[in-house]
């Protein structure tokens, strides 16, 4: 497309379709992700799970994982297609994904997140949206030229949808879809990404932050925001480490001596862990779309000794679930993992130092921050902070502690934005 080249008013109109299809869909299959795991543990898992044997904790995990690796194997696209697997994928121009194989994704993602697995469902969601953008410009025979702005609008629109979350939509394919293409073609993307939430907002939950002072600004936030910093940096190098190292080499050496076996040790692996973690602690398994909401909203008092140990677990039980299989996104597991950080950080820092900020905030600041620092996203984190809180003490904090824990994680460990959502390939020298 040249410089100067008007749109389409046909891509205004696919826009259109596509955000309102894209709500649809989305909305659709969130219900199904509930439903499912309703089913699984006869109402709310955090309620029930204690009253279930805990034999059936073990097995639900396990036989949904084993049921999730043999869908992948009838397509393997089931576990390549995430947020930055789509953004790779439209970048190379092989943006392929079938019917059948968003179906089995569907269908993959929703048991990997019912039976407990600590994956997002904004993975899947972006390729709702993106499939249904792609399709809709093969059948309007549109030239090949706008199918990266297709997929962008579709991709945001899935995002926009999941999180009930317009702006943050629009953000992400800003960030993460098709920057180079943004400058002259964001219109079409604004208007699926928010035809998609206006769908969304109608019967899905948003994360609503209820204790927004708007303007008013606190200095002794932006000091405690210096302090987090360290603290931040902590938990992202543990998080960093287990994935970049730890679990690294544990599947690098099966993948030598016993190929054929490594998927079902994993997927054994998984189904243990987290079976374990639902048996003793249900609050640190599933995507982490309840913690962060009442985090935020401080709907409960949990111990600073508590925090850090369910922080330590959703970190292992995050990564694990990545490479057991499990199928789905990040985006909520990092938010969760960095809302709980938040928390305790500013409640030991009330306790202890006598600081006058309230953890609920820093609940809000955390989840942001470390999603943006895994996932590349810093600009989506100041946004997604913004969206959800109105409080410039958040955002001001928000914007401070991305940039300086991105620029040290990615000085450590040269982070790149497939890392956050797929295992990379050992077999690659």
């Amino acid at each position: 497309m040249k410089k100067n080249e008007s749109i389409p008013f046909k891509i205004l109109l696919l826009a259109l379709g596509t955000g309102l299809a894209a709500g649809v869909a989305v909305t659709l299959y969130v219900f199904l992700c509930k439903g499912l795991t309703w089913l699984l543990f006869f109402g709310d898992p955090v309620q029930k799970v204690r009253q279930l044997p805990a034999i059936y904790l073990y097995l639900i995990p396990g036989i949904a994982i084993y049921i999730v690796h043999r869908l992948i194997a009838l397509d393997p696209t089931v576990r390549e297609y995430g947020v930055a697997e789509i953004a790779k994928a439209v970048e190379e121009g092989r943006f392929t994904i079938t019917f059948k194989g968003l179906i089995l994704k569907i269908v993959a993602s929703s048991l990997s997140l019912a039976s407990g697995f600590v994956v997002g469902n904004e993975g899947p969601s972006a390729a709702i949206g993106a499939m249904i953008a792609y399709h809709l410009n093969r059948w309007f025979k549109l030239s090949k030229k706008y199918v990266t702005l297709m997929v962008s609008i579709g991709a945001s629109s899935g995002i926009a949808a999941v999180f009930v979350s317009p702006v943050t939509g629009i953000a992400f394919a800003i960030e993460n879809i098709a920057f180079a293409f943004i400058n002259r073609q964001l219109g079409p993307i604004i208007l699926g990404a928010t035809l998609a939430f206006g769908v969304a907002y109608l019967t899905l939950e948003p994360l609503v932050f209820r204790y927004s002072i708007g303007r008013a600004f606190d200095y002794e936030y932006m000091a405690a925001s210096i302090f987090f910093i360290p603290v931040l940096l902590l938990f992202l190098f543990i998080y960093l480490s287990l994935k970049r190292w730890v679990l690294h080499f544990i599947d690098a050496l099966l993948r030598r001596w016993f190929a054929p076996y490594r998927d079902l040790f994993f997927a054994v692996l998984g189904g243990l862990t987290i079976g374990t973690i639902l048996l003793y602690a249900p609050f640190a398994a599933f995507s982490g779309h309840e913690v962060v909401a009442a985090l935020i909203n401080n709907e409960f008092h949990i111990s600073i000794l508590l925090i850090a140990i369910v922080a330590l677990m959703r970190i292992f039980a995050t990564t694990l679930s990545i490479y057991a299989n499990a199928v789905g996104g990040l985006f909520l597991p990092l938010m969760s993992i960095g809302a709980l950080v938040g928390y305790g950080y500013a409640e030991a820092l009330h306790i202890y130092l006598g600081f006058d900020i309230h953890p609920y905030a820093f609940a809000a600041i955390g989840a942001a921050v470390f999603m943006g620092v895994i996932m590349r996203l810093p600009l989506t984190a100041i946004v997604l902070a913004l969206e959800i809180t109105y409080d410039y003490n958040v955002i001001v904090s928000t914007a401070i502690t991305v940039v300086f824990t991105g620029y040290v994680m990615n000085r450590l460990f040269h982070i790149e934005k497939l890392m956050a959502n797929s295992v990379p390939d050992l077999k690659r020298p």
